[in-house]
């Protein structure tokens, strides 16, 4: 789930070294050789106005809180399409901006939590999922249930999930993973899993059969899964997730077009 087209943090971080230039420009060179009354140039004056609000934008969205939209189905019936969700990035440890390198450990992810990260097999996308096992966890998806460690994860018939847009209804779970309750899709007559598993860093871990997988979770990593179980390229696919490429823990639902019932949800 590809949740962001450009990197608009680098788009920031540019705007904020050019108009944080033109404003040392202005206050240390050009302001104090102009005429007390004279004005200042447009370029200098429209630099130096922006520059406050782009740092601001850029010093919360890198370190407190940043917006993403959701475009597909795989974290249902959490999250939908359209969703526009907050993210928060200080949850995991402060991390630099661009280069993503943590400076102050705070929190681990834990498992339940749902998580943004860097997609490990292109970083510049974006991709969120809930968070299954952690390092040393051993988890096993074997026809269809979840086990860690040692312990099948509890799941309890729920009401079944009416899709929002195809005409049908669809199993629905409710899981307890750690201390967190979530609801999941999952399709009895689909194959354990959505794709094919890809080649990916610490493979060796992982033993995949015609019921099902069983991976441990390498030091450093995490392995995560989509709500909408057999919708969902996740770990399955693609393998474990780098504790340098998480983002933040998502949280809040602050705006959906289609579905304004959806504003103002957390998890």
């Amino acid at each position: 789930m590809d949740l962001s087209s450009i990197d608009f943090a680098l788009i920031l971080f540019i705007l904020t070294l050019i108009t944080g230039g033109l404003w040392c420009v202005d206050r240390l060179y050009a302001r104090p050789r102009r005429a007390p009354d004279a004005p200042s140039p447009w370029w200098v004056e429209w630099g130096a106005a922006f520059f406050p609000v782009v740092l601001i934008v850029f010093g919360l969205r890198s370190f407190v809180v940043e917006p993403y939209k959701i475009p597909s189905e795989s974290m249902m019936p959490t999250l939908l399409k359209g969703d526009f969700i907050a993210v928060n990035k200080f949850t995991y440890g402060i991390r630099l901006p661009i280069i993503n390198t943590r400076i102050i450990d705070i929190n681990t992810p834990k498992r339940g939590e749902v998580m943004v990260f860097r997609y490990p097999g292109d970083p510049s996308q974006s991709y969120i999922k809930r968070v299954v096992g952690l390092p040393g966890d051993t988890v096993e998806y074997l026809e269809k249930r979840l086990t860690v460690n040692g312990e099948k994860l509890e799941t309890v018939d729920a009401a079944k999930y009416s899709h929002p847009e195809k005409l049908y209804l669809l199993p629905k779970y409710t899981e307890k993973l750690g201390e967190v309750e979530h609801d999941i899709l999952i399709e009895q007559q689909a194959p354990p899993f959505v794709r094919e598993a890809m080649s990916y860093p610490f493979r060796e871990n992982c033993t995949y059969s015609a019921y099902g997988f069983s991976c441990i979770v390498p030091k450093g990593h995490y392995w995560v899964m989509g709500d909408n179980r057999d919708n969902s390229a996740d770990s399955r696919v693609w393998g474990f997730v780098p504790d340098e490429n998480i983002v933040g823990r998502a949280f809040f639902i602050w705006f959906n077009f289609d579905d304004p019932g959806r504003i103002g949800r957390f998890w």
